[in-house]
């Protein structure tokens, strides 16, 4: 059999989505299966729950919260780490600015990821131009390797002073070292960046990664064979080669999250929506970002488990709030996550073992889904398992569970609330001005009652919802990217040097998607500078677009900087950092699929009672949503359903489908 399906694989902390598209007839499929131990497995049993042998897929694009999850766990490698003479305590060092101005408990830090014991100081240096002041002869290499074969540890990071200017002597370093351990990371490689200290420490963490994904890759690859293309969502939003991620697999923090992302651009840019807030409730976080104008943000400054990493990502706020968050007395209040039930043992309503409370728990018992559905093929949905579990908590407030539930709901939405205001405030963007782009398994359960809270009048529910991050690996393109310091001030401008610096970049970035096969007419290559008023610490994204004229780069830098930080003036500015982006089309257009046809209608499939805010219950009409015709409105209180997903209208809201099979909801009603 000829393979012709492309499949999305998002593997998530309590579920694997999957969504796969048949190239030929443009046939759609969509399943969830449980995550598993083993996510090699977790594929297979992803493909085979849509009845689809890996001998029938052509391609794999493939988001993980592997990476994510080691570095949050603290399940990484053990490491050497190689500096420049008197600068090994880097990672001691630090920063000394606070994360939190006005709490007076200071946040203790993370433990530096090499320990003293295992770092060593390379006789080398390099100025800040890049030229050499002490040269690294072979006996200095020489004894570097010795002593990583003595440490016994198989990932090395090197990162030496001034290396992003000059990278030779981190290079013959690095050469030495392959011939010792299987895994090296150069800082000049990764983050060709000044800041010391988050350079080293991306370094270290993505050497740390290197065992754990390369193995895992290996393991994907020989099992899917030659016959399938494997592809990995990188956390900048696109697809890459597995081989280029095993290098770098820092890159796939974030992974499934920016998947997700990537998606609400794409709708976002379909539908022509001007502001979004991408809203992904999944069983153990809350992600959530802004889109403008279709084009997601990109930062370069993120952190994860506290450590601070320097790599363009997906700007992701990340809370601890999902469907399987416990909920739990804290003397007067109730306190929601960050915990996680998980998969194992899940929320108690799958019947897995689980017995605290969770706000899964909290929307079976409100009605919001029907006891006795069955998720992911192995999880049968038990109403009475969850008022057990909440029986405890609605004794010790006083309280009905379904009192108890609507707390917890209402508790939830408070959490995600504070996501949503940080992100919007962050890049000066007004909530009340944009849409709503829900989605996760939980995201459209929560959404409506979260947009009235912000005063957001549009929530979207795009087409495959509950999977919408592996239908993200399948709407990206294979993209990479790089940025490196211009430092080229606005008095001193020349726009051919600006010219030759993004060419130079560019032929780098090319170089790779030529390899896998994307022909040189169909690549696009965008440029954008991190611009800053001389002597500010932080910058903001201008797209730079040739011939680079210095009037009209002047103008858009002042009109983003007076809309996020409320001024703007004439002083000297400087193109800080160059970004350049090389990317091609994915191989199949799919972010426009048409809806599949049917028996259309908009007779209620049940009535059942539901309890919503102000804990008034209403007999709730039930609606499939695959059946729903387009522009059909549907008033709240309403529930609308599809295989995967549950989307709540609550009192006041109307619903509507369009052609493309995505779900409006006006959240005070209006028209359409």
């Amino acid at each position: 059999m000829t393979a012709a399906w492309r499949v999305g694989i998002d593997i998530g902390g309590t579920f694997t989505d999957v969504v796969a598209v048949n190239a030929a007839g443009g046939a759609v499929r969509m399943g969830k299966v449980l995550s598993q131990t083993d996510p090699v497995a977790g594929i297979i049993a992803a493909c085979g729950s849509l009845g689809l042998d890996l001998s029938d897929v052509s391609d794999i694009m493939h988001g993980t919260t592997m990476a994510t999850n080691a570095i949050v766990e603290g399940r990484l490698a053990p490491i050497a780490l190689i500096a420049t003479e008197g600068f090994a305590e880097v990672l001691d060092i630090g920063r000394q600015n606070r994360r939190e101005l006005y709490k007076m408990a200071v946040t203790p830090r993370p433990d530096p990821l090499v320990p003293g014991g295992r770092r060593l100081e390379a006789r080398q240096r390099m100025d800040a131009q890049g030229a050499e002041i002490t040269p690294l002869d072979e006996g200095e290499i020489a004894r570097l390797a010795e002593a990583v074969r003595a440490f016994g540890v198989e990932s090395v990071a090197v990162s030496l002073i001034h290396s992003y200017l000059n990278g030779e002597h981190e290079t013959r370093i690095g050469e030495s070292l392959r011939s010792i351990v299987p895994f090296v990371a150069l800082s000049h490689q990764l983050n060709p960046e000044p800041r010391e200290y988050e350079r080293t420490n991306s370094t270290a963490m993505n050497a740390a990664l290197m065992p754990l994904v390369a193995r895992y890759l290996e393991r994907l690859i020989e099992r899917i064979g030659s016959q399938t293309g494997l592809h990995m969502f990188h956390s900048a939003g696109g697809m890459a080669s597995a081989t280029s991620i095993a290098s770098r697999p820092l890159a796939l923090a974030l992974s499934g999250p920016a998947a997700g992302v990537a998606a609400a651009a794409a709708v976002a840019q379909q539908l022509g929506l001007g502001r979004v807030i991408s809203f992904d409730m999944g069983g153990t976080t809350t992600d959530v970002s802004i889109i403008v104008d279709g084009k997601m943000h990109i930062d370069s400054n993120q952190r994860m488990a506290g450590y601070p990493i320097r790599q363009m990502m997906v700007a992701v706020e990340t809370i601890g709030a999902g469907g399987g968050s416990i909920a739990r007395r804290d003397g007067q209040a109730v306190r929601v996550g960050p915990d996680s039930a998980g998969a194992d043992p899940g929320p108690a309503c799958y019947g897995l073992g689980g017995t605290q409370p969770t706000v899964a728990d909290a929307n079976i018992i409100l009605g919001y889904i029907e006891s006795g559905r069955q998720l992911g093929g192995t999880v049968r949905l038990d109403v009475k398992k969850a008022e057990a579990a909440f029986a405890p908590l609605a004794e010790a407030f006083g309280t009905t569970i379904h009192e108890a539930a609507l707390g917890v709901r209402r508790v939830a939405n408070a959490n995600m609330a504070r996501a949503l205001r940080r992100v919007t405030v962050e890049h000066g963007v007004d909530a009340r001005t944009c849409a709503l782009l829900a989605f996760g398994g939980a995201g459209p359960m929560h959404a409506v009652s979260l947009a009235r809270e912000f005063g957001i009048g549009k929530v979207l529910v795009p087409r495959f919802s509950s999977g919408f991050s592996a239908f993200g690996c399948m709407t990206a393109r294979m993209s990479y990217a790089e940025q490196r310091p211009l430092h080229m001030r606005s008095d001193r401008w020349s726009a051919s040097d600006l010219d030759a610096a993004a060419a130079r970049i560019a032929e780098r970035l090319v170089e790779p998607l030529a390899k896998a096969g994307c022909a040189a007419d169909t690549l696009h290559v965008t440029v954008a500078g991190l611009l800053r008023y001389t002597g500010q610490s932080d910058a903001v994204e201008v797209p730079l677009v040739a011939p680079y004229d210095l009037a009209q780069v002047d103008a858009t830098f002042k009109a983003t900087h007076e809309r996020l930080y409320g001024f703007a003036t004439d002083e000297v500015w400087e193109v800080d950092t160059l970004r350049v982006t090389a990317s091609a089309p994915p191989k199949q257009e799919v972010s426009a699929l048409p809806a599949e046809g049917g028996a259309s209608g908009t007779d209620p499939v049940a009535v059942r009672r539901c309890w919503f805010d102000g804990g008034i219950a209403f007999d709730t009409p039930h609606y499939d949503r695959d059946r729903l015709p387009v522009g059909a409105r549907i008033s709240g209180p309403a529930i609308i359903e599809d295989a995967w997903s549950t989307i709540v209208v609550d009192p006041g809201a109307t619903a509507w489908a369009d052609e493309h099979a995505h779900l409006h909801i006006d959240v005070e009603g209006g028209t359409k």
